[in-house]
């Protein structure tokens, strides 16, 4: 049964939730840094774009933690529509998130997300077009 999600909807299909897939984020992927913020994004295969954040302890107390993890949510969730799909994107606020106001923290953390969709991954099973030194007599 499939249902149908509102514009403004943000399930789990657009979350990161896996350690896997943060760390080939960090470890795979670019970054863009910002006052505010850090950005680490990659290309995910996917047709949407999908959303992790980790608040250090730097941030503040749970109370803060979670309040700066809800409105960098509400960024993505309200804006979802018009970003670029296709990524794995991993927030890093740093602790002047938690004072912030909204509009501004807004505008910085759409500036660091990527603006265009990455070129199609090739599935794992193609394989490369022979090249045209393959099929030769070597040494001639």
């Amino acid at each position: 049964m499939r249902v149908r999600l509102a514009p403004q909807a943000f399930p789990k299909t657009f979350r990161l939730l896996r350690r896997a897939d943060f760390r080939r984020v960090y470890d795979e992927g670019q970054r863009r840094s910002a006052p505010l913020c850090t950005v680490f994004y990659k290309p995910n295969g996917l047709a949407e774009t999908r959303l992790g954040i980790t608040t250090p302890k730097a941030v503040g107390n749970a109370v803060a933690r979670n309040r700066v993890r809800r409105r960098l949510r509400e960024i993505f969730r309200r804006n979802r529509t018009s970003l670029a799909r296709g990524w794995d994107v991993v927030l890093n606020p740093r602790s002047a998130v938690a004072e912030a106001p909204f509009e501004a923290l807004e505008r910085e953390v759409l500036r660091l997300f990527p603006r265009q969709s990455p070129p199609p991954i090739p599935p794992a099973s193609a394989t490369p077009p022979p090249s045209a030194s393959e099929g030769q007599p070597k040494g001639r």
